[in-house]
């Protein structure tokens, strides 16, 4: 019989309050990190290029399609983010970026929190999802919409137009209640021992003391993708790893473990 040892739990973090300066300072290291690392953000951001390639190509505009081809995508994307993280941890550290190590780290992630957090995201998809599918009824009545490459002057019409200002007003909210949970709690995850329902209650609860802070890089992040997504989605290539290296470090200045000193200036 052989015993198994479980990790002690780390402590719980102190929450930092965070300035602009500080979004400033997380995308100037997230470029620096790419830089010192190229090789491997493109390796783990190729994963949401081809992902967006595929749909696009496989789906052919059609709703339904699209919705069973994304279902699987929050589940393989934390994944990639964790190697993005652990390259950045690396860098930090002044420890070799070995490519086997880091994919061991994604691999062994598989038996620890992040497939919950995965799973989590999808079950928010499957809601989001089912209300926007409510909203589509509620102001279409029974219109047919099976593609939206072929159906688009519906969205011209009155009940059109409102509907798309209702669609987005609920997807902003959920968007960034989304990005609340996760933002911290990812690379909490990655860095520390504790469970994801704690990982992503502490990540909620510091986007909710920094609210106008996180809110502007919500809307940093929501630009830089949607600009990185006008070129077949290469732009992401770039875009995608700078943005991860960015979150680990605004995460090490938002979340200050006992022990750690604050990387905030004084």
């Amino acid at each position: 019989m052989t015993d198994t040892v479980v990790p002690e739990a780390s402590p719980r973090p102190d929450i930092a309050i965070l300035d602009r300066s500080d979004l400033v300072y997380a995308l100037d290291m997230g470029w620096k990190d790419f830089r010192k690392a190229p090789f491997f953000g493109l390796v783990f951001s190729v994963v949401y290029v081809l992902g967006g390639l595929f749909l696009a190509f496989v789906s052919g505009g059609f709703v339904t399609q699209t919705v069973i081809l994304a279902l699987g995508f929050p589940l393989i994307a934390p994944f990639a983010a964790v190697g993005l993280y652990e390259t950045s941890r690396r860098i930090e550290e002044g420890r070799p970026l070995d490519l086997y190590q880091i994919f061991g780290v994604i691999w062994n992630e598989k038996d620890r929190q992040i497939p919950w957090v995965g799973a989590i995201i999808v079950i928010y998809f499957l809601f989001y999802s089912f209300l926007a599918h409510m909203i589509f009824a509620l102001f279409m009545g029974l219109s047919v919409m099976t593609n939206v490459t072929s159906s688009y002057e519906v969205f011209l019409t009155s009940n059109g137009l409102t509907m798309i200002g209702v669609e987005l007003a609920v997807g902003a909210v959920l968007g960034f209640i989304l990005f609340g949970l996760t933002v911290f709690s990812l690379p909490l995850l990655v860095d520390k021992e504790i469970d994801f329902m704690t990982a992503m209650l502490l990540s909620f609860e510091a986007v909710r003391e920094n609210a106008g802070v996180m809110l502007v890089w919500a809307i940093v992040i929501a630009v830089y993708i949607v600009l990185a997504m006008i070129p077949a989605f290469l732009g992401l290539l770039v875009a995608l790893p700078v943005l991860g290296h960015a979150t680990w470090h605004l995460y090490r200045r938002a979340l200050i473990h006992p022990g750690e000193e604050d990387k905030r200036p004084a």
